[in-house]
């Protein structure tokens, strides 16, 4: 059996490979139009109803963008661990997500790299999948992450 992460586990304790799986999160419309507030992307394909429905999709579907940041909400980080998000990169986009879709994220430790004498590299692999198991997309994401020695300890 492949170990799960230990997400409140100091850096020295991670090893590639190590393996997770989330939550699930629903897209609603509200979370559709808020992004397209928030970030001023009012592409049709996302807020016009009757333009959608005309598209390859037939239908609004959540942003990208919008997909991968819920997911970056899904993912448990220990704010006592996780110092930063570092980097998002090799984001490629395979299936929509369409309103009221649910999706998890499922991934593995793809590296750690030693930074100094207080934090490492956690480079992550995740796979954001539907209700259905299908993978509507794919990230690699690098966190730096504290060793044992630099937890913050409550007064």
């Amino acid at each position: 059996m492949t170990p799960t992460i230990d997400w409140s586990g100091p850096f020295e304790a991670l090893e590639e490979g190590q393996v997770f799986s989330t939550g699930t999160r629903t897209v609603t419309e509200a979370d559709v139009a808020d992004f397209a507030s928030l970030t001023g992307d009012e592409h049709p394909q996302h807020v016009d109803p009757e333009w959608a429905a005309g598209s390859p999709f037939g239908e609004r579907i959540a942003h990208g963008l919008l997909v991968v940041s819920l997911a970056g909400g899904l993912v448990p980080f220990d704010p006592e661990r996780v110092v930063a998000l570092r980097r998002v990169g090799d984001v490629v986009f395979k299936r929509p997500v369409r309103l009221g879709d649910t999706i998890s994220v499922h991934g593995r430790i793809a590296e750690t790299t030693a930074v100094d004498d207080t934090t490492g590299l956690v480079a992550l692999t995740w796979a954001i999948a539907n209700q259905h198991g299908e993978t509507v997309a794919r990230a690699r994401v690098e966190v730096l992450w504290r060793d044992e020695s630099t937890v913050l300890i409550p007064l």
